[in-house]
């Protein structure tokens, strides 16, 4: 264990993963021959202690998340793009000629 000990007060932490994952970890726990509940209360003791190493490890999830919600949002906006296009019915022609259009009625634009 750590050299910081916790409260006693025993709490479940759950978490959804693959069925292929978990089994990788099982197996890969087994080698080391490491229970699971000691993998995980290690884990989570490093976490809140600011161990380097897992603040390293931290850094590089939170900069892939901040990825995968910039993403997202590209994502998002050119949903709605499509939407906006498809709503007032307009194509790459069309836009084109819209400009066409204002350029020869207001020329000094």
């Amino acid at each position: 264990m750590s050299e910081v000990e916790y409260g006693n007060t025993i709490k479940k932490i759950c978490f959804d993963s693959t069925d292929a994952l978990h089994a990788e970890l099982k197996i890969r726990l087994h080698y080391d021959e490491i229970r699971i509940k000691d993998f995980f209360n290690e884990v989570v003791m490093a976490y809140v202690g600011r161990n380097e190493h897992m603040l390293a490890m931290v850094n590089e999830i939170k900069a892939n998340k901040i990825s995968a919600i910039k993403r997202n949002k590209a994502k998002k906006m050119r949903e709605k793009e499509i939407e906006t296009i498809n709503k007032f019915g307009l194509n790459k022609n069309d836009i084109e000629n819209i400009f066409d259009i204002l350029e020869k009625e207001h020329p000094d634009l």
